[in-house]
């Protein structure tokens, strides 16, 4: 399989499917049990899955809004989470 088509394949992963992967490929690589050349390959495998969980983490960040007082402590309306 070419890199290409690996990374188009994480990138419709969900965000606990690529977690599932990237904590197996952890467990494998700690067991110190694999070939030097599957190491390279499932380390550079999990680096892509690494950078979908980032994305797909940034992008439920930029989602989540705060929920704005007043001083009453009654909602008023809401702020993106980082507009502090």
């Amino acid at each position: 399989m070419s890199e290409q088509v690996e990374l188009n394949e994480v990138s419709a992963y969900s965000f606990e499917k690529a977690v599932a992967e990237l904590e197996s490929i952890v467990a494998r690589l700690e067991r110190g049990d694999v070939a030097l050349d599957e190491s390279i390959a499932i380390y550079e495998r999990g680096e892509a899955l690494k950078k979908h969980c980032e994305k797909l983490l940034a992008a439920a960040e930029n989602r989540i809004e705060k929920i704005r007082l007043d001083r009453a402590g009654k909602p008023q309306g809401v702020e993106p989470l980082d507009g502090e």
